[in-house]
């Protein structure tokens, strides 16, 4: 099954039509990489040649969250949000302060924070999403250099 129609069952199955910009949206979410911002997602669907309006973007990115195919993150003071198909592992973000680069860091530690905030403090976590925030090789590299 390709990802378009993934999209359509989902969409039929949740009583929502399909729509040519929905699909585009769709698209562009698969194509790049994780962490986008809107301007980056409608970049990507422009340059596929698909029209989508700005409000359309929001619907439809606000619908694919509802319908747990798609999530938002939200990664510093100043940013509004940055997209990403869904998954369902819990992890760290590591976010460059120097050139904004974002990536994921998978391992037991989210675990253990679940388990402590559910039997510790007696608190029922939904999702735990956790930001650290610092400088990526890359830019260590150019700062030393």
């Amino acid at each position: 099954m390709d990802a378009s129609d993934e999209l359509d069952r989902t969409l039929r199955a949740s009583g929502h039509r399909v729509t040519r910009p929905r699909r585009a949206v769709w698209r562009a979410l698969r194509r790049g990489r994780g962490h986008r911002t809107v301007e980056e997602i409608a970049a990507s669907v422009a340059a596929a040649g698909d029209e989508v309006d700005t409000a359309s973007l929001y619907r439809t990115l606000a619908l694919f969250e509802d319908l747990g195919i798609a999530r938002v993150s939200r990664l510093g003071d100043r940013d509004a949000g940055r997209w990403e198909l869904a998954h369902p592992d819990e992890h760290f973000h590591l976010v460059c302060q120097q050139c904004g680069d974002v990536d994921h860091h998978v391992g037991t530690l989210v675990a253990q924070i679940r388990e402590h905030l559910d039997r510790g403090h007696g608190f029922a976590v939904e999702q735990v999403e956790l930001v650290v925030t610092g400088r990526c090789t890359a830019c260590q590299h150019t700062v030393a250099s």
